[in-house]
C-alpha cells in the first residue's frame, strides 16, 4: 500500500559529459505474489495475483515532487490535473507490455544526457484479490521486491562504475 521513491547514486556528470552518445538502462522488478487460495485459474482480473507492483522512472523534465503526484493520486491537490503517464518511445517493451506476471523487466535506450536527469524510479503497488477478500489480506505484511538497476554505455566510451561505487561507500580497486 505504498509508494517506493529510489534516488538512485547515479553518475550525473558523466552522463552529461556523454552528450548526445546513447546508453541503455535495464530496469528489472521482481516480487512474489500469493496465489488465489479460493480459485482455479484466472477468471476474471486480478483473481489470481495477491498483489501486483510497478515501476515508472521520472521524466528528464519532471521534478521529483511532480513524479510522485503522477504515480500516485492521493499525493494530488483536490483540483489538480495534468498528470497523464507521458508516451515515451525509449522504451524496448513500454508499461503496457512489460507489466505481466511478477517479472518486469524493460530497456530504455537514448541520449545521455536525458538518462542523466532520470535519477529516481518509484515502485508501487496496484490491485489484486487481497482487494476482495479483507480476511486474508496480508498487505500489512509487506511485499518484499527486489529493483535491479544497470547502466550500459558504449565501450570505453566512460567510466560509470567508479563515481557510483564511491558514491555508495564500495571500495575501487585501480
Amino acid at each position: 500500500r505504498e509508494l517506493h521513491l529510489h534516488e538512485l547514486p547515479w553518475p550525473r556528470q558523466v552522463l552529461l559529459d556523454l552528450g548526445e552518445t546513447n546508453v541503455r538502462l535495464r530496469v528489472t522488478l521482481s516480487y512474489f505474489v500469493d496465489p488465489n487460495p479460493s480459485r482455479r485459474g484466472w477468471r476474471r482480473r486480478f483473481a489470481y495475483q495477491s498483489h501486483a507492483l510497478r515501476f515508472a522512472v521520472r521524466q528528464p523534465t519532471e521534478s521529483v515532487d511532480r513524479f510522485r503526484k503522477r504515480i500516485n493520486a492521493a499525493a494530488r491537490e483536490e483540483d489538480e490535473t495534468g498528470f497523464a503517464a507521458p508516451d515515451d518511445p525509449h522504451w524496448l517493451l513500454g508499461p503496457q507490455t512489460r507489466n505481466r506476471g511478477s517479472l518486469h523487466a524493460d530497456v530504455w535506450t537514448g541520449p545521455a544526457t536525458d538518462l542523466a536527469l532520470r535519477d529516481t524510479i518509484a515502485v508501487y503497488p496496484v490491485s489484486g484479490w487481497w482487494k476482495d477478500q479483507p480476511k486474508r489480506d496480508r498487505s500489512p505484511l509487506g511485499a518484499r521486491y527486489s529493483l535491479i538497476v544497470s547502466i550500459e554505455t558504449p565501450p570505453d566510451a566512460a567510466d560509470i562504475y567508479t563515481p557510483v561505487a564511491l558514491s555508495i561507500g564500495v571500495p575501487v580497486m585501480i
